[in-house]
């Protein structure tokens, strides 16, 4: 049975995207290990099909914590028996290229976006050029790869001349259930981070009749709380903050309304594939999204949400309006979700991922 080692920056219980896929990985012949790194807020890990490694730092944020948690990852993964070491994103790509290395073992980068293009680094110039060196170093030496749309393949191979696959991050596909919903509200689920349009997005809640729920926590925490509070909108915003994912699923399927919305201000963001995107969508829920391109190729097969490049607080609270008022075109959204899961689900997706490790490790 070959080893595999999957590493990560976050905290494993949230991180819905790495349990689908280690968990596919472990039922299906691979012997798995998860790392993550332990937080102040971390709470018990949740019993899964492969195991979970969670890493402590003295520092929490910044670059030190990056450096720190790359030498920790570095030195626990010189003493594992393995075959494999994944890096995700640029987080940990480091560590996993010199743990590679050292052990003479198979490496791979699973790029669920184009790092250096997100908002939080693109627009701070020492960051973004840490970033990039790293990137330019690293990627080049990861020739197998892949990545969540064919846009994203592209930008690496323009960038580093590697083929890398696409496997989407699409929900897996479970029993439907849609509840009456008598208490509207519109729903946010993700990180909350810089250019995901909560400028615009919290503003716009004034001229709509129905509640914003934000489940999630990130950099734009503090910020989105202060608009909240400018805008006198305490009552009719509510924060969560991080939920486990079975908490987080009873949101998702009681929405009236998903929001997919996020600046186009780079690549990462134009070229996107959010999961939200296929949450709401497996959850029968109509969603406002921006009319990016892979999100437009999607929505001009199967017609499941409403499309704007506009993010003003007047058209977001237009679009908004118009799904809670025009029920034909709600229910047209809600059965085309529907059918369009039977299709777009995990476990379509998955035989990409399983035939991608049996081919480079067999």
């Amino acid at each position: 049975m070959k080893n595999l080692i999957f590493t990560v920056t976050t905290d494993l219980t949230y991180d819905q995207r790495m349990i689908r896929i280690c968990s596919s990985l472990a039922v299906n012949g691979y012997n798995i290990t998860l790392v993550g790194r332990r937080m102040k807020s971390s709470i018990a890990i949740t019993s899964m099909p492969f195991r979970q490694k969670r890493i402590g730092c003295l520092f929490q944020e910044g670059i030190l914590m990056y450096l720190e948690y790359n030498l920790r990852l570095l030195f626990f993964l010189l003493f594992q028996k393995v075959d494999c070491i994944c890096a995700i994103d640029l987080d940990t790509i480091l560590a996993c290229y010199f743990g590679s290395l050292l052990k003479k073992v198979t490496r791979v980068y699973d790029a669920h976006e184009l790092f250096c293009e997100m908002k939080e680094i693109v627009n701070r110039p020492f960051v973004y050029g840490t970033w990039k060196k790293i990137e330019k170093f690293a990627v080049p030496k990861f020739k197998h790869g892949y990545t969540v749309n064919e846009a994203i393949a592209d930008e690496f191979n323009k960038m580093y001349q590697v083929n890398y696959k696409v496997i989407r991050n699409i929900t897996v596909m479970e029993h439907l259930y849609i509840p009456v919903k008598t208490q509207k509200f519109i729903l946010y689920q993700g990180s909350v981070n810089e250019g995901r349009s909560f400028e615009t997005l919290i503003p716009a809640m004034k001229y709509i009749n129905c509640p914003l729920i934000i489940c999630g926590d990130g950099n734009f925490m503090t910020q989105a709380r202060q608009l909240v509070r400018e805008c006198m909108l305490e009552e009719k915003i509510i924060f969560t903050g991080k939920l486990e994912p079975h908490l987080l699923k009873e949101y998702t399927y009681s929405a009236f309304i998903g929001t997919t919305i996020f600046e186009n201000n780079g690549l990462n963001n134009y070229h996107s594939l959010a999961n939200r995107f296929f949450d709401y969508l497996h959850a029968a829920v109509p969603q406002l999204c921006v009319g990016y391109p892979a999100y437009k190729e999607i929505n001009n097969m199967y017609e499941v949400a409403v499309l704007t490049e506009d993010l003003s607080p007047e058209s977001l609270a237009y679009h908004c309006n118009r799904l809670l008022s025009d029920e034909s075109l709600y229910v047209r959204l809600q059965q085309n979700c529907i059918k369009a899961r039977e299709i777009l689900n995990w476990q379509s997706e998955e035989r990409r991922l399983i035939d991608f490790y049996n081919e480079i490790l067999n």
